[in-house]
C-alpha cells in the first residue's frame, strides 16, 4: 500500500531540520532558560501563517508560561480581508508601533518566524528588538530565503539580522506534495516543522532550569484535575506581564 505522499515529504524534512539544527535549538533553550531564570520573558512574532508557531508557544499545554505571542491587528490570520494581512507585513515602520505595543524589553528574547525571511515588518522587528537589547531569534527558511530577493530597504533577509537562525529546512515555496499534470506542489511544511522545532527548545530549557534547580513553569492542562491551582501560581508571579492574561 502506497503510502501518503505528504507524510512521505514531511518526514525526511523534519528529520533533516533535527540532525542539522539540535544545536541551535539547544542554545534556544538555553537562552529561554536563562531569561526565566533572570525573571524576564519570551515573546514570539510571526504575520500571517508564521503566527501560529507563537500562538503554539503560548498559553499551551506543556509551555512555557512566561512566553508572550504578539499578535497583532492586521497580522493575524482573522484579519479581513487576508490580502490584507499580506499588504501589512511589507508596510514599512510597522513593526516599531508593534514592538512599542508589546512591551518587549531588554534581557528578554524574541522569536521572530518567517518562512520566506523577506518581509519588511518581520525583519524590522528583529532590528529593533536588537537594538533594544533583546536576544533575537530567527526561524525561517534558508533556502527559500536565498532563493527571493528581500522586501527590506536596505534589503535585509530576517536571518541576517538576528543572532540565532534556526533553518526549517524548508524548499521555496513551502508546500512540498509534487503531482502529475499540475504545477503547484501542496502541503506546507513551515508550520509542521517549526513547531516540532520550537517544542524541542522548550523541552530543552526546562531541562535546563530543573538542572540549576529551578522549577520550570510550565502550563498544566486545563483539562487535567488541580489544573487551575497549579496555573494560577505562576500566573500570579508574572502578574501584569503576561499580555494573554
Amino acid at each position: 500500500m502506497a503510502g501518503l505522499k505528504y507524510f512521505d515529504e514531511i518526514m525526511p524534512i523534519l528529520q533533516k531540520a533535527m540532525k542539522t539544527q539540535a544545536e541551535n535549538v539547544r542554545r534556544l533553550g538555553e537562552w529561554m532558560a536563562d531569561a526565566i531564570a533572570n525573571d524576564h520573558l519570551i515573546y514570539v512574532f510571526g504575520a500571517g501563517h508564521a503566527g501560529i508557531i507563537s500562538e503554539e508557544m503560548c498559553y499551551r499545554a506543556g509551555g512555557l508560561v512566561p512566553v508572550n505571542a504578539i499578535l497583532a491587528p492586521g497580522l493575524t490570520l482573522n484579519t479581513r480581508p487576508l490580502t490584507l494581512e499580506t499588504q501589512l507585513e511589507r508596510l514599512p515602520g510597522l513593526a516599531k508601533l508593534v514592538f512599542e505595543s508589546a512591551g518587549v524589553k531588554a534581557g528578554d528574547v524574541l522569536i521572530v518566524h518567517s518562512n520566506s525571511g523577506r518581509n519588511t515588518v518581520a525583519i524590522e522587528m528583529a532590528e529593533i528588538a536588537r537594538d533594544n537589547g533583546v536576544r533575537v531569534v530567527a526561524l525561517t527558511s534558508i533556502a527559500h530565503s536565498q532563493s527571493v530577493e528581500s522586501r527590506h530597504l536596505k534589503g535585509y533577509r530576517l536571518m541576517d539580522v538576528a543572532d540565532l537562525v534556526i533553518d526549517n529546512c524548508g524548499i521555496p515555496g513551502d508546500a512540498v506534495v509534487k503531482l502529475d499534470q499540475f504545477d503547484q506542489r501542496c502541503g506546507a511544511t513551515s508550520t509542521v516543522v517549526g513547531a516540532t522545532l520550537m517544542n524541542a527548545a522548550i523541552c530543552e530549557a526546562v531541562e535546563l532550569l530543573l538542572q540549576r534547580g529551578i522549577v520550570p513553569p510550565v502550563t498544566k492542562s486545563a483539562n487535567l484535575d488541580n489544573s487551575d491551582e497549579h496555573n494560577q501560581k505562576i500566573w500570579d508571579h508574572y502578574a501584569g506581564r503576561l499580555i494573554y492574561l
